[in-house]
């Protein structure tokens, strides 16, 4: 039998913090250091270079995925999104073919965001890289893209 049944400091414990349906992810993304996203400078260099395909795959390593800040997000869209509409129709099949499957993801969500905001002629062209995107990454590629809680 309990000495102490008066007591009721037991009651001010908060068990529901230990609940794991209370879980934040925010919280974790936040530990980490805010991605700045790609050196736009660089990628510039590499595009007069007339190395596209290296210029693509700096922009994609160096997507802020998980940044909260708008505005990073925005230029990195229009620096890949410039990458993207200078590499020529005929190219982009052996591009996609020298980009790993977390690249190919990164791919797609920029060709979906630029698919929200389209300009003059890009519509075309990103259809192009979702079809070959599509033929290398698949129906997964698709589903990790819309699934996913870190946008472009």
């Amino acid at each position: 039998m309990a000495k102490n049944t008066s007591s009721s400091a037991f009651r001010k414990i908060d068990v529901d913090q230990y609940n794991e349906d209370n879980y934040r992810e925010e919280e974790q993304a936040e530990l980490q250091s805010p991605p700045i996203g790609p050196d736009e400078a660089e990628v510039t260099a590499l595009m007069n270079q007339g190395r596209h395909v290296d210029a693509l795959k700096t922009v994609l390593r160096n997507a802020p995925l998980g940044s909260k800040n708008q505005l990073v997000k925005d230029n990195a869209l229009n620096l890949t999104l410039r990458v993207l509409l200078a590499i020529k129709s005929s190219q982009i099949e052996e591009v996609v073919a020298a980009l790993d499957k977390d690249l190919i993801d990164v791919l797609m969500k920029y060709v979906y965001r630029g698919f929200e905001t389209p300009s003059e002629g890009s519509s075309g062209h990103l259809l192009l890289w979702h079809e070959k995107a599509y033929a290398v990454g698949g129906v997964g590629s698709i589903m990790r893209v819309l699934s996913d809680t870190k946008r472009a």
